[in-house]
């Protein structure tokens, strides 16, 4: 009978165990998620700000491009821990964000150099962009939402 009980304390034992780390995994992710979701909103926001107009800003636009240099970084940093926190799918989805960024902010350039079709480029880029975003955002959800 004490053989018994003994193993029974031991698998709640592990059972709770299990369940706080799980629970720690969860957390860490979820974390890493927002904080990565909130440099991408950060990155979102600079893009609306260029507007319909700022084929005629030229200004507006190489301080667009400043913000956004400065705003990759972070950006990039959260991508990393997402990719250490994981799973791979959801670090999958942060990586292509990541590239996104990159592509967009290389349109931008090209914007700024006043080169043919660049508007259009960057348009396609921002959409490749918000597409990506919106599938992270799935994905980390249907994640932190699975046990």
């Amino acid at each position: 009978m004490d053989r018994d009980n003994a193993r029974t304390a031991r698998i709640q034992a592990e059972t709770a165990a299990k369940a706080q780390q799980h629970g720690q995994i969860r957390e860490a992710r979820r974390t890493a998620y927002l904080e990565f979701l909130e440099q991408a909103h950060i990155t979102g926001e600079l893009y609306y700000r260029l507007g319909d107009e700022a084929d005629e800003k030229l200004a507006k636009l190489q301080e667009l491009r400043t913000a956004l240099r400065d705003a990759y970084d972070p950006l990039a940093r959260c991508a990393r821990v997402v990719l250490i926190e994981g799973p791979e799918a959801v670090a999958a989805k942060a990586g292509a964000v990541r590239e996104a960024v990159a592509e967009a902010n290389g349109a931008l350039w090209h914007l700024a150099q006043d080169a043919p079709e660049a508007r259009s480029r960057f348009d396609d880029a921002h959409r490749v962009f918000r597409d990506r975003l919106q599938s992270f955002i799935e994905t980390a959800r249907a994640t932190l939402g699975s046990p």
